[in-house]
């Protein structure tokens, strides 16, 4: 299935579309290839564009515009963190199902990792304009996405279910700070992409 239909279809309909992905063969690799190469794309691309050619607001500035050079490595590696972060989300998904008495392997936390953090790329777009990207925060929803996954996909209690929850999406929101902190810190130059 197209990356954007899939996209579409899980923000719009979560319960719906992780149905069918819990219908479809678990493979590690092919999300990662097929749906986070396609959508990662958009806060890079968006992020290099908006920084580098729409500009960024910088309080006492005025509108500023990144070096090409700093916003292409930064969009680079704003790109490829996506990736290990996928990586990473999924073995925590993975191990940290047992702290909350459930079994899972990482072919489904891989799937749950991925396909949850959808609205996270998607809200990516309004890095284009500086006077939206506090649109970013729609990347949120993914929070509620997981949760419809982890229904779909886990076996747990509903009390146990919600924490884990919880603790996912907490690692989420670590590792995405995590990424976002390490990029600007070594790009400085590329200002907030």
């Amino acid at each position: 299935m197209h990356a954007a239909v899939r996209a579409t279809r899980l923000l719009a309909d979560p319960a719906g579309e992780w149905a069918k992905l819990a219908s479809e063969p678990g493979d590690p690799v092919y999300p990662l290839i097929r749906y986070v190469a396609v959508l990662a794309l958009i806060p890079a691309v968006s992020g290099l564009v908006g920084g580098c050619l729409v500009g960024v607001v910088v309080p006492g500035l005025g509108l500023v515009h990144a070096a090409l050079l700093h916003g292409l490595l930064a969009a680079s590696f704003g790109y490829l963190a996506s990736f290990a972060a996928m990586a990473l989300l999924a073995a925590i998904i993975r191990f940290g199902a047992a702290l909350f008495g459930g079994d899972m392997d990482f072919a489904t936390a891989s799937t749950l990792a991925v396909y949850s953090y959808t609205p996270v790329w998607v809200a990516g777009v309004f890095l284009l304009l500086p006077g939206l990207r506090f649109l970013t925060l729609g990347g949120f929803y993914g929070g509620y996405i997981l949760f419809a996954g982890l229904r779909q996909f886990t076996k747990l209690p509903a009390l146990n279910l919600r924490g884990f929850a919880a603790f996912v999406i907490a690692c989420a929101f670590l590792l995405t700070l995590l990424a976002d902190t390490a990029q600007r810190m070594l790009f400085p130059g590329a200002l907030a992409l």
